[in-house]
C-alpha cells in the first residue's frame, strides 16, 4: 500500500480545489500564496500530473483534479464533523469524579438548580473513593477529600471535614447515654474507622478500644448513616450530609462534641484547564451553594442563641 502523500499538501489542495484559488486558499489556511503552491506543486510531482491549469487570473481543475477533489473535500469535511462533535462534547458535557457521600447526600439533590441555570452543559456523575488521575481519564472536575495540595491541579476548599456519633432515636431509647463513654454499650458501626479513636480521645476517652468488635465496614457514610437510621448502631459521620435526618429526628446527636479532621473537602480541576467556561460554571456554583449552607447554618446557630437567652 502506497504511503499517503504528506497532510500539508493534501490541505492546500482540499482548499485550492474548492476555492479555485490559491491566494483564497493561502488566506483561510494562514500561508502565503507561494507556501501554497509550492505545496500543490509537490502534491503533483508526487502523483506524477499537473492537477490544476495556471491562468492569468484563477486556477482551473484538471481532469486528474477533478477526479481526485470530491474524495478529498468528502475525507475533509468528514474530518471537520468528526472534530466539531468532540469540541461541543468536551464543552456542554461536565464530567465529575466525587466521593459517593458527597454525590448521593449533597450534589445530586441540588443538581436541577446548576442545570436551571446552565441548560446546555450536561452533568455525568462517577462516584468512587479512588483518586482519579486526570491526567490518564477524561474528568473535568473532582470532589476530594485532603490537604489540598495536589500537583498540577486547581484546588477550592468547600468545607472541613467535620465528625460525630449519630444514631436512631429507637437505639438511643434503649440505654441512658450520660457520658460519651455509654456509647460502648451500644453496637458500633465500621468501628475500625480511624475517627472513632479521634473522637473518643477528644472525649477524654483516649483509652478506648473497639478492635475486639466485629469490623463491620460499610464502606461510606452514606451507607452508615442509613444503617444508623434503621436501628443497626452508631455511626461515625459528618452532620453536614445529613442536616433533614438530623432535623427531622431520624438520626441523634447524643453529645454536642464535633471534632474536625486534619483533612477537608475540596473541589479540584487540572491547571491547564482552569479557563474552562465549564468548569468555571461549576466552580462558581458550588462554592454558591457552600456559603449558602454556611450562611443558613449561622442564622440558625444565632436563632438558637436567642431563643435560649
Amino acid at each position: 500500500m502506497s504511503k499517503l502523500p504528506p497532510m500539508s499538501a493534501i490541505r492546500a489542495f482540499e482548499a485550492a480545489a474548492r476555492h479555485q484559488s490559491f491566494t483564497r486558499a493561502a488566506q483561510e489556511l494562514g500561508m502565503t500564496q507561494a507556501a501554497v503552491s509550492y505545496q500543490i506543486r509537490m502534491l503533483e510531482d508526487r502523483i506524477g500530473a499537473p492537477l490544476f491549469v495556471r491562468l492569468p487570473r484563477h486556477v482551473e481543475l484538471t481532469a486528474r483534479g477533478r477526479q481526485l477533489a470530491p474524495a478529498v473535500t468528502e475525507a475533509f469535511e468528514a474530518l471537520r464533523v468528526a472534530f466539531a462533535g468532540v469540541e461541543n462534547a468536551v464543552q456542554t458535557v461536565l464530567s465529575i469524579t466525587t466521593l459517593t457521600t458527597f454525590a448521593s447526600n449533597w450534589l445530586v439533590t441540588r443538581l436541577g438548580r446548576f442545570q436551571q441555570l446552565h441548560p446546555n452543559i450536561a452533568v455525568q456523575i462517577s462516584a468512587s473513593s479512588q483518586i482519579v488521575d486526570f491526567a490518564q481519564n477524561d474528568f473535568d472536575i473532582g470532589i476530594r477529600s485532603g490537604t489540598g495540595d495536589w500537583p498540577g491541579l486547581e484546588a477550592h476548599l468547600l468545607f472541613p471535614n467535620q465528625f460525630t456519633p449519630v444514631c436512631s432515636p429507637d437505639l438511643l431509647r434503649q440505654v441512658e447515654l450520660r457520658e460519651p463513654a455509654d456509647l460502648l454499650k451500644l453496637p458500633i458501626l465500621t468501628p475500625s474507622d480511624p475517627w472513632w479513636k479521634d473522637w473518643f480521645t477528644a472525649a477524654g476517652l483516649p483509652d478506648v478500644d473497639l478492635s475486639n468488635r466485629p469490623d463491620n465496614s460499610l464502606g461510606a457514610q452514606q451507607f452508615e448513616g442509613m444503617a444508623a437510621m434503621a436501628g443497626q448502631g452508631v455511626a461515625m459521620i459528618n452532620p453536614y450530609f445529613f442536616p433533614n435526618d438530623l432535623a427531622a429526628g431520624r438520626l441523634v446527636q447524643p453529645f454536642d462534641l464535633l471534632v474536625q479532621a486534619d483533612r477537608s473537602y475540596w473541589l479540584v480541576y487540572p491547571k491547564a484547564r482552569r479557563r474552562s467556561a465549564k468548569i468555571l460554571a461549576f466552580r462558581d456554583w458550588v462554592l454558591s451553594e457552600i456559603a449558602g449552607d454556611m450562611e443558613k447554618a449561622g442564622a440558625q446557630m444565632a436563632g438558637q442563641g436567642s431563643a435560649g437567652s
